[in-house]
């Protein structure tokens, strides 16, 4: 289910209708005793699916709410707890909107129930039939449930349970639709503006202690239209049509038509009386596989003799060569067909096009990222590539991918820029006559990019490891002269040297598999501060170029050493605990020309921590993700600390990819710092619960180093 975009429009609207009971109404108090929902789809209440669980609330059910909707603490001794119903809601949900009554209360002790649970609460869309209500009938004289439901002639049945109330709640909100789109209300997003005119009744919402029962968005407008896909809107017809299509005689065999298909593997032949091509559309027919093949089902064998005059269908559909592909897409879907002749300006056959063309275009538009940078061959040719990435980030985040398959995407064009920029590398080397590679070898990147949750501004991270040979041998010569080869031509192509050095082309960073060994070995044993650097960035290796089997049994071996020493694991989660604080005295936010340096306070220690534990517990995993919900499985764990920790992660990975991705449309020079005020305040909210949970990961490491 797609997540809403501001140009949804309301009569066809894809959400949950929702309710709560709670203990009491004071927001600060109140507990959480049931949560219901019904769906939504395509504006239409759907009431085969719905959810419904009651929540242990850990406290005392008071009797005075138990007389309103009747549960009472027995109900719930076998009840979930509120993280893990939220969660089942949440699976529910599926990122639609929420519509239902108050919202703004349901809202507030959500956040609250979140907060002691330990979840990082990110509010879902909404909106308040209450406040929709306001806006169709200002007159209304009251505003409860029962009054708006009576005024719009809804059912009230069953009132005061969480199901009932959120039914009650979704048909209020499909009678109010019509009454708003005769007010000009067609969106969500407009139906939000709307409900933000309502200042009095958002202010004595605000005096209750309620939340907003609405989302701002300070991005809305890059989303404003959903998903659509550029290239039907923005290429033709004749870009992708076939310019030469065969045309046969009306009276060849469908035999003889089958063959000429199969020898010029194509799926479909025009036929005219005499063969020729570039007469009127009126002229021709079409003969396809499916008509060959739906004529032999019905009549054998037999109908490879028949004339292809028998079998061919008339007239056919044509198309412009100059019309766009939406155009072609919604005239084959029309038809039910899969091959479109193409016309010239004055109507006559000037081609032909199958839905596989446009597969075959389609195809080819996605993955020209790849086939740049597997073409490339020099680094102005791997730059070109690299500057395709920030504009594949943007459509992802339009299309509301998750952050973590963005970075993912990112580390793997990373990678293969790595290798590409090897293989040119080698191919300079036999050119300067310097010959090929002594041994067997295995390029390596390391950090985030080993890790998958590459950023639009990495530096260079990689290393090296050949078969045999000594520090300073013959061997380590060439490899660092091939090295230094590659290390330049990424520089070239926007992806810096490593002001760290943590490249092949240093020594520490490049060795034989014995001369490695040695080297990990000496890290575990040693645990010197700058060994624990070096671990930061080595255990998240990814093999990119040449023999992986030598970088694979390279990892096997760093883990299965990292994992034996007790006191190298804890050292490495000690290191964590130095990274300085992203708060300030007072409780603000430590920023540097308006700015937050996310990677420094957010996504290092949360990495850095998550590595130090996979270690401490033999959990070879490559992602940060992966790292902690391995973790969560083991007994004794921190489970709610460590969720926190990961739904935090995703959340910084999204805000400094759409500031990169702002600031790439705005030249300014890309880093891992976000400007606080282009965020709206439930985000810097968000944020700085994010944050809250990065400080406990000292305290974290040292109960779960154990654990």
């Amino acid at each position: 289910m797609k997540t809403v975009y501001d140009a949804t429009p309301l009569i066809a609207a894809n959400a949950i209708a929702f309710d709560t009971e709670t203990t009491g109404l004071d927001v600060k108090q109140a507990r959480i005793l049931q949560i219901g929902g019904m769906a939504l789809v395509g504006g239409r209440l759907r009431p085969d699916e719905t959810f419904e669980t009651l929540v242990d609330p850990g406290i005392a059910v008071p009797a005075r709410s138990t007389a309103i909707h009747g549960i009472t603490g027995q109900m719930l001794r076998t009840a979930p707890v509120f993280a893990e119903a939220w969660r089942r809601f949440e699976e529910f949900r599926r990122g639609r909107l929420l519509v239902g009554y108050a919202l703004g209360f349901d809202l507030a002790i959500l956040e609250r129930e979140a907060a002691r649970a330990g979840l990082l609460w990110q509010a879902p869309r909404t909106l308040c039939v209450r406040m929709l209500a306001g806006i169709v009938n200002p007159e209304l004289p009251d505003a409860s449930l029962d009054a708006i439901a009576a005024w719009l002639g809804v059912e009230t049945a069953g009132r005061h349970t969480a199901d009932a109330d959120a039914r009650i709640a979704g048909e209020i909100f499909v009678a109010l639709v019509p009454h708003l789109i005769s007010r000009g209300i067609r969106t969500v997003a407009e139906a939000e503006r709307a409900s933000s005119l309502r200042r009095e009744a958002l202010r004595q919402q605000a005096e209750a202690g309620w939340s907003e029962p609405f989302l701002r968005r300070a991005d809305g407008a890059r989303r404003a239209l959903g998903v659509i896909d550029p290239y039907a809107f923005s290429h033709r017809v004749a870009e992708a049509a076939t310019a030469e299509p065969v045309v046969i005689r009306a009276d060849i065999t469908t035999h003889a038509a089958a063959r000429a298909m199969a020898e010029r593997r194509i799926s479909s032949l025009l036929v005219s009386p005499d063969g020729a091509p570039g007469r009127p559309i009126g002229d021709y027919a079409i003969i396809t596989e499916r008509d060959i093949l739906r004529a032999v089902a019905a009549y054998g064998a037999e109908a490879l003799a028949v004339p292809v005059k028998d079998i061919a269908v008339s007239p056919l559909v044509s198309i412009g060569a100059e019309a766009f592909f939406y155009q072609a897409l919604g005239l084959m879907n029309r038809h039910k067909i899969r091959h479109l002749a193409v016309s010239d300006g004055q109507n006559c056959l000037a081609g032909v096009i199958s839905a596989r063309d446009f597969l075959r275009f389609r195809a080819a538009a996605a993955v020209d990222l790849q086939a740049r940078i597997e073409t490339a061959g020099n680094p102005a040719d791997l730059a070109g590539a690299w500057s395709r990435v920030p504009v594949v980030a943007a459509a992802l985040l339009d299309e509301e991918i998750d952050a973590r398959t963005i970075t993912e995407i990112i580390s793997g064009v990373l990678c293969a820029m790595t290798a590409r920029a090897c293989a040119i590398a080698l191919d300079d080397m036999r050119q300067a006559g310097e010959g090929a590679p002594p041994c067997p070898f295995g390029v390596m990147v390391l950090g985030s990019g080993g890790r998958g949750e590459s950023l639009l501004a990495p530096d260079q991270d990689n290393a090296l490891v050949f078969a045999e040979g000594e520090p300073g041998s013959a061997a380590d010569r060439w490899f660092e002269s091939f090295a230094v080869r590659f290390t330049d031509h990424l520089h070239a192509a926007a992806i810096p040297l490593c002001q760290g050095g943590v490249m092949a082309r240093n020594p520490p960073w490049r060795g034989s598999a014995a001369e490695w060994r040695r080297r990990v070995d000496a890290w575990v044993v040693r645990a010197r501060p700058q060994d624990l650097l070096n671990v930061d960035i080595f255990y998240d290796l990814r093999a990119v170029h040449g023999a992986h089997a030598l970088v694979d049994a390279l990892r096997a071996h760093a883990w299965e050493r990292g994992g034996e020493s007790v006191e190298f694991a804890k050292l490495l989660g000690e290191s964590v605990g130095e990274t300085k604080s992203a708060f300030t005295l007072f409780g603000g936010l430590r920023q540097e020309d308006g700015r937050l340096d996310l990677k420094l306070h957010g996504l290092f220690p949360i990495a850095a921590m998550a590595r130090a534990l996979a270690i401490r517990h033999h959990l070879a995993r490559a992602s940060t993700r992966q790292r902690l919900e391995s973790l969560m499985e083991l007994p004794g764990m921190p489970q709610g600390d460590l969720t926190a920790l990961r739904d935090a992660h995703r959340f910084f990975l999204a805000l400094v990819l759409e500031q990169q991705v702002a600031d790439v449309a705005a030249g300014i020079p890309l880093s891992n710092r976000i400007a606080i005020d282009r965020l709206t305040s439930r985000q810097q909210r968000t944020l700085k619960d994010a944050l809250k949970s990065v400080g406990l990961i000292p305290e974290m490491i040292r109960n779960a180093m154990f654990a």
